[in-house]
């Protein structure tokens, strides 16, 4: 069945709302984002990228999407800058979204994430202490002092709701 024909395709982007909304509030509240929420939204698209594309093709988007959203993502788990519940929910967003979406949103993403993370160091007195962070990796490769946390699933959200919104 055509994706424009499907009565599905007009829920896709308010199931996507819902799941980023949902994670944002959770990691607010609690500084996680769960695994019924990252994993279960990540099921569940598949069967809606089948039934909007067919087969094949939903299988691929709903792959590639992930994969997307995962390896955009998963370097900054691995050098400690993000948790996994961020990766996990970006990545089910490309399964949703598929892979050009996810890499609009994952830019999106870490253009508001890095301003907001920005605009909180400056505002605690952090700045530079946050200047010689970057220096002290980019230099040394070597991942330096933090400091602080943001819950970027809010960063996800917000990505996600603008790109969501400039595509429309």
């Amino acid at each position: 069945m055509s994706a424009e024909l499907s009565p599905l395709a007009p829920l896709v982007g308010p199931c996507v709302i819902a799941l980023v909304l949902t994670a944002a509030a959770t990691d607010i509240q609690w500084r996680r984002i769960p695994n019924w929420l990252t994993f279960g939204a990540w099921l569940l698209a598949c069967p809606v990228q089948i039934y909007l594309h067919g087969f094949h093709t939903g299988m691929w988007m709903w792959t590639l999407g992930w994969l997307t959203g995962f390896s955009l993502f998963l370097p900054f788990y691995l050098l400690r800058g993000m948790a996994a519940g961020d990766v996990k929910l970006i990545s089910a967003v490309g399964a949703w979204l598929g892979a050009g979406m996810a890499l609009r949103v994952a830019l999106a993403t870490f253009l508001l994430g890095g301003l907001w993370g920005i605009a909180v160091a400056l505002r605690s007195g952090q700045g530079r202490q946050l200047f010689e962070s970057m220096v002290g990796f980019v230099t040394t490769g070597r991942s330096m002092p933090s400091v602080g946390t943001l819950p970027y699933g809010v960063a996800i959200a917000a990505g996600t709701v603008g790109t969501l919104f400039m595509s429309a």
